[in-house]
């Protein structure tokens, strides 16, 4: 192994200060006149007792510790090396001898003491003259920060700014609403005073910056800060939510600009890791759409639960090779099978089935955009009935243990195209729950942040290109969930599926998107109205003012879980779904046009509606 200069000249002053200790050692023994014969067995006795020390310094890693981070485990590290050499330095020193000491008892306590001294005041030596930039010239710092929390987040923030910006950012404070702490000294840094303070001290020390490290906190005392700073003139960031800092680092790449996800309202999601793991853990897992928003994210998290197999199936190449390169470098041990395969294409599923036996499918491939479907009516058809109805009939013939249907908040009373089919794609696992063995169930939820198509993406786009910014309408109201905490939801419902649910997951207050449009512009910094208009463009075909996630005849009941709800069963309408959908799917009978849609929709759904298209879809009306 070869080691960096650093750690060469670490071991050469290693060797140095553990000679010395034990010579040391003797003077203070004997009062500085050290008789000729103990002298003789120091030089018999440092050379191996150094040997054995440093040995022993290798075994604790300390050369391989950064030591201009030096703290209590490190000094600990050295504690250890230091004991348990020195117990070896007596026991072969005694046993050399013939059961007699060479050296006075005293000198080997003394010995122990000064090199703990020695070696660990070397290390917190370096880290001294890195703290106080001995070492080379001092930056003068270009930015002021202060930092919006004094608890282990905000330590652990300072901690990180001073190391990685070697003095070019100045910290000029803490606030804390902890009025203990007023006042306090933390790492060399003032607690100035609480939040309600910031505007003074923003203009006293002309910061420059804001950094929110309270990753636990409710979101209205973020909501306020973040008021409180806009009115001050600073820009903000802010650090992570608690699940990201659960190792205790925090690095400044993890410090970034507030997005409207952070402002959405609810509690991080806590699941219980025990019984994912038991229905994941050495499992074959299939993942229909397995490179879209959802079903990538779905890649990830089953990853983490080490299944036996992982297949990752979508139309999209490009979306196929992304995850698959992806999990690949952070799971280098997980067995991945990458298919560019259509869920249309019932052959390439059976095969798939009968080659792998998947024991657990999330079913995510679907045609997702309302105003897309409302001009391709048939595909929609296509793809979310025809195509689910292939995976799931697949499952039931290979007998997986459960399937999972990732449904939307656009089935119930669905006024849309895509909604209407993936409402019959409930019906259809549903149908299939009762006549096979396998588990099926739904999960359905309203929309993802930052999923592709989704307002947030538009709504960046638009502003970075100037504006404006388009919402269809001012009191459309949406519920939003981001797509980690949606995954996390799913793949606990897995879990408690025994058959037939659909289960609804917690969304939070519903949204308005105009607010959603006030909020990105005033977090990139810009004013709404002034610096970048906002135009209501109208509602676009398929969409309501107001999602539901049931409907009227289902009601719904309590989990174990107080974000995973489960909607009453409703009537199957068994004869009905095997003539009018697998009937028609046996014989290839499907929809070829927006007529033939409404008129199979409307068999299951009478209420059911489609929109009159009479101009081109454009970029914008993505939704």
């Amino acid at each position: 192994m070869f080691y960096s200069w650093r750690s060469l000249v670490l071991m050469a002053v290693d060797a140095i200060l553990l000679h010395l200790s034990l010579f040391f050692a003797l003077l203070i023994r004997f009062d500085g006149q050290i008789p000729g014969n103990y002298i003789n067995t120091y030089w018999q006795i440092a050379p191996f007792s150094t040997i054995i020390m440093m040995v022993l310094f290798f075994a604790f890693g300390l050369y391989r510790r950064a030591w201009e981070y030096a703290s209590i485990g490190e000094l600990m590290a050295v504690i250890r090396g230091v004991t348990l050499g020195s117990i070896l330095t007596v026991l072969l020193a005694y046993l050399y001898s013939g059961s007699t000491f060479p050296l006075p008892r005293s000198v080997y306590l003394l010995d122990f003491i000064l090199r703990i001294v020695f070696i660990g005041g070397s290390r917190i030596t370096w880290r001294l003259i890195r703290d106080n930039h001995l070492g080379g010239k001092k930056k003068s710092a270009d930015k002021k920060v202060m930092i919006c929390g004094a608890g282990d987040a905000g330590v652990l923030v300072a901690k990180e700014l001073k190391s990685h910006y070697n003095g070019s950012v100045e910290i000029v404070g803490f606030v804390d609403d902890d009025h203990c702490k007023k006042n306090m000294i933390i790492q060399e840094i003032s607690v100035l005073g609480g939040r309600e303070d910031i505007p003074h001290f923003v203009k006293k020390h002309q910061v420059d910056e804001v950094i929110i490290a309270m990753p636990s906190v409710d979101i209205q005392v973020k909501k306020e800060i973040l008021g409180i700073c806009k009115n001050a003139g600073v820009k903000v960031k802010i650090l992570p939510g608690v699940y990201d800092l659960i190792d205790g680092k925090v690095k400044v790449s993890q410090i970034r600009d507030v997005e409207v996800e952070d402002l959405l309202g609810r509690e991080p999601v806590q699941v219980n890791m025990d019984d994912i793991t038991a229905y994941l853990k050495d499992q074959v897992v299939l993942i229909t759409g397995g490179g879209g928003s959802i079903g990538s994210e779905l890649c990830r998290q089953v990853a983490h639960y080490q299944p036996k197999t992982l297949l990752i199936f979508d139309s999209c190449e490009n979306n196929v090779y992304e995850i698959d390169m992806e999990l690949k470098k952070s799971f280098p041990h997980l067995k991945i099978v990458p298919m560019v395969k259509n869920v249309q294409d019932r052959k390439a599923l059976i095969n798939t089935f009968m080659k792998y036996r998947p024991q657990i499918v999330f079913h995510a491939a679907a045609h997702k955009h309302v105003p897309m479907m409302e001009y391709n009516p048939e595909d929609a058809i296509k793809n979310n009935v025809l195509g689910t109805y292939n995976v799931a009939q697949a499952a039931d013939m290979f007998h997986a243990k459960k399937f999972v249907f990732i449904s939307t908040d656009k089935a119930v009373n669905p006024t849309s195209i895509m909604g209407a089919t993936k409402r019959l794609g409930e019906m259809v696992i549903q149908y299939l729950d009762t006549i096979s063995e396998t588990s099926y169930v739904a999960v359905r939820f309203g929309n993802v942040l930052g999923s592709k198509g989704s307002v947030i993406p538009l709504f960046k786009k638009q502003i970075a290109n100037g504006g404006p910014v388009t919402v269809t309408h001012q009191e459309m109201v949406r519920y939003f969930m981001t797509i980690p905490e949606a995954v996390q939801l799913v793949i606990q419902a897995g879990s408690m599926a025994k058959g037939g649910e659909i289960f609804i997951l917690d969304m939070g207050e519903p949204v308005r998107t105009m607010d959603l449009a006030y909020s990105l512009i005033e977090l990139s910094g810009f004013r709404p109205g002034k610096d970048i208009e906002i135009k209501v463009t109208g509602t676009r075909p398929g969409e309501k003012l107001y999602e539901e996630l049931l409907t009227a005849e289902e009601g719904v009941t309590a989990t174990a879980h107080k974000r995973i709800f489960v909607a009453k069963r409703g009537e199957i309408m068994s004869e009905l779904i095997e003539e009018k959908i697998i009937g028609r799917i046996m014989r290839g009978n499907l929809p070829e046009n927006e007529n033939e849609t409404q008129h199979m929709i409307q068999e299951f759904l009478p209420s059911f509606r489609s929109h009159t298209i009479e101009a081109p879809i454009t970029a914008n009306e993505v939704s």
